[in-house]
């Protein structure tokens, strides 16, 4: 297997921090090329190059076709691409502050179903961590406005998605050839978008303007590529609840370059928000290695 160097908990989750920015920064790049592409015909393109650059990778360093990775890389696709439609399709039915916030609870769901699914229990410090994190995106998500309709469901649906992508990310990684189960994944989710595309608006021929060029630049190396690159290969040395926790800074991310760069405003509760999810990763990161040190003396 490539990349089969030694990697510790801490410099793993470090490097989700930055996959966290990576996917943070990519935001405002997306937002504008939806103003003049769809939706899914971004995400198709976005994926499909994707998919043909990791099996390039894959072709190179991964074992020859291996039939597991294949099988599990399909199976998280559906689950990513699951998790993507539920949350676009819900923010037609409600406020997108209100969507942001339930989807991004998805945090409390990973706890229970790697409990539940790999009965892996979760540390006191995790829980603190996610407890801060929950806290924090509160604040950071401003004029939240609560219903219970069909776009909070969705919003549900979408959470639940992407937990269970999370876990099984985690798990099936330990278990694959790393590009080829990316590139499966990848593949999967554009053949998706594309079928999707095709019922809603009938093909999947992009605007080929400035914004749509830099947001497949973007998004194609940096957020996919690269990106969950980085996320499968860092599961494998930490817990998909750590990885949770640590993707909340997206958010953060995402809020600030917004601020600085978007002309989007940012109020001081807002900046409170961000600085309590701070604290959150900070504990889930150095309340573990804190007890390690103490039990040692």
């Amino acid at each position: 297997m490539f990349l089969n160097r030694q990697i510790t908990e801490s410099k793993a989750d470090f490097a989700l921090l930055i996959t966290a920015f990576i996917w943070g920064a990519a935001l405002l790049p997306i937002v504008a090329s939806l103003k003049t592409n769809d939706v899914f015909t971004i995400l198709f393109w976005r994926f499909f190059i994707s998919a043909l650059i990791m099996g390039l990778i894959a072709y190179k360093f991964d074992k020859f076709f291996d039939k597991q990775a294949i099988k599990y890389g399909s199976i998280l696709g559906l689950t990513l691409f699951l998790g993507t439609s539920f949350q676009t399709s819900a923010l037609k039915y409600t406020y997108s502050s209100s969507v942001s916030f339930i989807v991004s609870l998805y945090i409390l769901f990973i706890p229970f179903m790697s409990f539940m699914l790999f009965k892996k229990k979760v540390g006191i410090y995790s829980y603190v961590g996610m407890f801060f994190g929950v806290l924090g995106l509160f604040l950071l998500k401003r004029n939240l406005e609560f219903g219970f309709g069909k776009g909070e469901i969705l919003s549900i649906c979408s959470a639940v998605s992407l937990a269970f992508h999370i876990v099984f990310m985690g798990y099936f990684t330990k278990k694959s050839e790393l590009f080829t189960f990316l590139a499966s994944q990848f593949l999967v989710i554009s053949i998706c978008c594309f079928l999707f595309s095709y019922a809603f608006r009938g093909g999947v021929v992009p605007t080929l303007d400035y914004a749509f060029y830099k947001a497949m630049f973007i998004t194609i190396f940096f957020s996919t590529v690269i990106g969950f690159g980085i996320e499968g290969l860092m599961l494998r040395y930490t817990t998909p609840v750590k990885a949770a926790i640590i993707f909340i800074f997206k958010s953060v991310t995402a809020g600030f370059l917004g601020y600085f760069f978007g002309g989007e405003d940012l109020n001081r509760i807002q900046i409170l928000g961000a600085c309590i999810i701070i604290i959150g990763i900070l504990i889930s990161e150095v309340g573990p290695y804190l007890n390690k040190k103490s039990s040692k003396i």
